[in-house]
């Protein structure tokens, strides 16, 4: 029996090399939501944050790069590594939120798309390559990830690029704590359909959205500080909501996407979630392996990476699982016919996951 399967070929990322570290933040004035000031001093909100999150330093990129432009880098590191000729791909999906925004503004730019650009960029001629834009929050890379795969399994594409980008340095409120959560990078892949009589790539999937009072825990609003122009916003985040929705919501999801896929839980070599908050990273990972009665090393079969890169909202999965397909993650390797589960959280909220057999 042969068998359609949509497997990554190839993968790429950009990892900005302009290095924040949290110590840069400690002489910074934070204030709250209500714009009262927070009476704590710069170190004391600095270490506090690194407790809670597990970040010590995030990347932002330079002042003449902007996401259509890294996101141009990881795509064409990506078509390297698998080897192909970039006027076969049919479809290039570009996962981010903001668009292009240049150095000193925080108006987006998406006019054309971001994968328009970035398809100029590449120089593809092909008018059959479709480029579009798709805007899911944090698990966007994963969703075309999710969307690629149809396409091809539909015979609608035979090779799909999708990439996750974001600069979000770009759209920050320095008075505002959760600056230092969030980090610029782009991570890419070329996925293809590859017959074989064994299943492999793409598994199974899941998506789940809530839209009722969950839809605003991230959105766009005014600076903190008490005398901001209230017509510039600011990415902004209810961070307990988030916490609580996604320790909550996300191991469910895993759950849908393994029983779909008729992999045993124990099986799963990694996890790799968005990389959004150490502490409930682990804490989604445990009670996911908590629905089976599983207690596994949380270093072995969850990676991390946040504490050096930070968020990067759609970039943190790819860019995770690329540095470690080029063995640049300490203790962490992926070898041929390993299970891995995918998932991610975020605004909308949006969660979605993948099993992949590698």
């Amino acid at each position: 029996m042969q068998f359609l399967n949509t497997v990554i070929t190839g993968t790429g990322s950009y990892i900005p090399s302009r290095r924040i570290d949290n110590n840069q933040f400690a002489k910074q004035v934070f204030f709250d939501k209500d714009h009262s000031p927070i009476e704590s001093t710069g170190e004391e909100v600095v270490r506090k944050f690194r407790d809670i999150t597990g970040i010590a330093e995030r990347r932002w990129v330079n002042e003449d790069q902007t996401t259509s432009h890294i996101a141009s880098i990881a795509a064409q590191r990506a078509i390297e590594s698998a080897g192909i000729d970039p006027e076969q791909i049919d479809q290039i999906i570009v996962a981010h939120n903001f668009g292009d925004v240049i150095q000193g503004t925080t108006q987006t730019d998406m006019l054309p798309s971001i994968a328009s650009r970035v398809k100029h960029n590449l120089k593809i001629k092909n008018p059959e390559c479709i480029p579009y834009d798709l805007i899911f929050g944090c698990p966007g890379w994963l969703q075309g990830i999710i969307q690629a795969d149809s396409y091809i399994r539909t015979h609608n594409a035979r090779c799909c690029l999708v990439i996750g980008a974001e600069t979000l340095s770009r759209v920050v409120d320095t008075y505002d704590r959760d600056t230092m959560i969030f980090s610029d990078g782009a991570g890419a892949a070329i996925l293809q359909g590859i017959e074989s009589n064994k299943k492999q790539g793409i598994l199974s999937h899941a998506m789940v959205n809530h839209s009722q009072e969950e839809a605003f825990y991230l959105y766009f609003g005014k600076s903190n500080h008490p005398e901001s122009d209230p017509g510039t916003r600011y990415i902004k985040m209810d961070g307990r909501k988030v916490y609580e929705y996604a320790i909550s919501q996300v191991p469910a999801a895993m759950k849908i996407a393994l029983d779909r896929s008729e992999v045993q839980a124990k099986d799963i070599k990694k996890v790799l979630l968005h990389q959004a908050n150490e502490k409930m990273d682990e804490a989604i990972v445990k009670r996911f392996y908590r629905l089976f009665g599983l207690r596994p090393v949380m270093s072995d079969v969850m990676p991390m990476n946040i504490s050096e890169l930070g968020n990067s909202s759609v970039a943190t999965i790819p860019t995770l699982y690329d540095m470690i397909i080029k063995q640049q993650l300490n203790h962490h390797r992926i070898e041929k016919g390993d299970l891995l589960l995918f998932a991610s959280v975020g605004a909308g909220m949006n969660i979605n996951a993948i099993v992949y057999k590698q």
